[in-house]
């Protein structure tokens, strides 16, 4: 394959900053066999010596903060370079002071300053130096009373948390396993339904730990965190069953309602916490009742194993039981936070009657209220839909931002209307190269309360952005007036009466 003096070159500035061949392969899809032999053939191990390091290093950190978008792995990227950038600051400034300060042989001031750059040293505090006081101070400083709440809840073996959007479980939760690994130097394990969703873990903890104690933690799959009672270490890890093996700790599922194959990954899970002092933490916003996880949540697994040991069957209470904690009988502690909960409970980020203009009653419950979606009468229910999504894909030939997002590559635009409960849904999908390949959604764009003509302005840009191919409008009722629309600029646009028949 050919390629570009400027594909050659963004790797060649790639490698000049100290980015390993197998990841400069992996960003910028070119074969490591490719770069090798660019290395070899144009001697770019020969180049570094004609640039400083700071020059080097400042150089590649314009290149990403150049992106159209950073992605979390960029990001990090850019802060090792920045923190390697410090290091060779200081040591050159260091060996200019002892340069033009020499220390005569003999001074007999140098033990002395030696000696008190040792006690300097020394007094300097660290996470192993935190008292149990004020690892807990630092720790209660910011939290809402229901956040309060959860921590009390922590020694349960295990617990199910059903939470309302945006009220910040997740950052409560790394703040939790965070401050139990400063105290009793355990491990923590953090399985995410994404590696991105894992990487916002490993963010909050560095974040929180810099803000409090002014230490800056290293590491994005593992992070080591000395303490008096050892050394800790903070797995984050994504939901491959293959790569969640082999740990042990305290473990956190985020999301688990929206996980893929969940009954897998239970029993994994469940293995690296098997050991009676080892906790277990589910939390997630509902999805449906046919997701795996439900079952876990309402008892049916438990009441499985309770018909064959004659235990009592479980049943769950109603919600205002479960909003205050309730233990049931497989000794497992489950909790209800409402948006109401939240509120009730010192939460102050939320502006309810705006919420409530902005969603129908079925998607606030939803979201914001901890009911599930019945989606038993559906024609694809989310467990076979999760089962088609494939999760941290990098397309190479996608570049979203950019004036043609897919080049000249055919999509398909597909356009739902809003109806009594649903919001307006265009979606542009890439259709396969071949027969049997996969389809992919590239663009899914949510409309609240637009009209028609707005609407239809939505998809002219992206008939303008994309080389489209085929335009399917679902005509019925509310739909009929963006289709009119859409047949001035596009004439072939397909218009669908959709019934339960054409669903199915």
């Amino acid at each position: 394959m050919l390629y570009s003096n400027e594909q050659r070159d963004r790797a060649k500035e790639a490698y000049l900053s100290q980015v390993p061949v197998p990841l400069i392969a992996r960003e910028q899809g070119i074969p490591k066999r490719t770069l090798y032999y660019w290395i070899k053939l144009y001697e770019w191990d020969e180049l570094p010596a004609r640039e400083s390091v700071e020059q080097v290093l400042d150089r590649f950190i314009i290149k990403l903060l150049n992106r159209k978008s950073l992605t979390l792995d960029a990001v990090e990227m850019i802060e090792r370079i920045q923190a390697a950038k410090e290091r060779e600051i200081k040591l050159k400034l260091l060996k200019q002071k002892a340069e033009n300060n020499p220390v005569p042989k003999g001074d007999k001031h140098s033990s002395t300053n030696n000696k008190n750059n040792a006690q300097n040293k020394k007094s300097k505090k660290t996470l192993a130096d935190l008292t149990e006081g004020e690892i807990l101070a630092a720790f209660k400083e910011d939290l809402f009373p229901y956040q309060w709440a959860l921590w009390e809840s922590r020694e349960h073996r295990t617990r199910h948390i059903l939470k309302s959007r945006q009220i910040g479980l997740t950052w409560y939760f790394a703040r939790e396993a965070v401050t139990v690994a400063l105290l009793t130097g355990e491990n923590q394990i953090f399985l995410s339904a994404s590696k991105n969703q894992s990487a916002i873990f490993n963010a909050y903890i560095k974040s929180y730990i810099k803000e409090k104690f002014d230490v800056d933690l290293m590491g994005s799959e593992k992070i080591r965190i000395p303490t008096a009672k050892g050394e800790a270490i903070l797995y984050f890890l994504s939901t491959n069953s293959s790569t969640a093996q082999g740990f042990s700790g305290h473990l956190y599922i985020d999301e688990c309602f929206w996980i893929n194959n969940f009954s897998k990954l239970q029993k994994v899970a469940s293995a690296i916490a098997s050991h009676k002092q080892w906790r277990k933490t589910y939390f997630s916003t509902p999805s449906t009742k046919t997701h795996e996880a439900y079952a876990l949540w309402s008892g049916e697994n438990f009441n499985e194993i309770a018909k064959k040991r004659g235990l009592p069957l479980m049943v769950l209470p109603d919600q205002a039981t479960l909003s205050k904690g309730w233990v049931g009988p497989d000794q497992e502690y489950r909790k209800i936070i409402t948006i109401h909960d939240a509120l009730a409970g010192g939460c102050t980020l939320f502006d309810l009657a705006s919420l409530q203009l902005e969603y129908t009653p079925d998607d606030f419950a939803q979201l914001f209220e901890c009911m599930f979606i019945d989606d038993t009468c559906s024609v694809f229910n989310l467990t076979q839909l999760l089962a088609c999504a494939i999760t941290d894909a990098r397309w190479m030939d996608y570049k979203p931002g950019t004036a043609r997002p897919f080049a000249n590559k055919a999509v398909w635009i597909g356009y739902d209307p809003s109806r009594n409960r649903d919001s307006a849904v265009v979606s542009v999908i890439a259709p396969p190269c071949s027969p049997g390949g996969k389809f992919r959604v590239l663009e899914l764009i949510t409309m609240h309360n637009l009209p028609w003509s707005e609407q239809a302005e939505r998809i002219k840009a992206l008939t303008e952005s994309y080389q489209v191919e085929h335009i399917s409008i679902d005509k019925t009722g509310p739909g009929h007036g963006v289709y009119e629309l859409v047949k001035d600029f596009f004439p072939a646009v397909q218009g669908l009466h959709y019934n339960p028949e054409i669903k199915a």
